[in-house]
């Protein structure tokens, strides 16, 4: 078992190391030009992020409202928000809000 200021240390180092591999790259990266490979993954990403959410959230789809109509729901806000306007992270952050409202409340 560990004593609160282990617990409390553990926190902070594991943060520090979160914020320094969330950093990196841009520091690594500062003053150089566009990288192909970097133009490439920065365009397709988006694409990539938005399947992987898709295929989470019809992962255990049953035919049960419960769980079909929350990933109906945040699907659509999430397409509905990026046809609006046309940006990621408001269409990311909206339906995945949109989707756990939806699923706590038919829970």
């Amino acid at each position: 078992m560990l004593t609160n200021s282990q617990l409390a240390l553990t926190v902070v180092v594991v943060a520090a190391i979160t914020f320094a591999c969330r950093i990196a790259p841009f520091v690594l990266l500062r003053g150089r030009g566009r990288v192909p490979l970097l133009t490439f993954l920065g365009d397709a990403m988006p694409l990539g992020v938005m399947i992987v959410l898709v295929a989470y959230t019809l992962d255990g789809v049953t035919t049960s409202p419960a769980t079909w109509l929350p990933a109906v729901v945040g699907i659509g806000t999430t397409a509905g928000l990026h046809l609006w306007r046309h940006a990621m992270g408001l269409s990311l952050v909206g339906g995945t809000a949109v989707y756990v409202a939806a699923s706590l409340l038919m829970a």
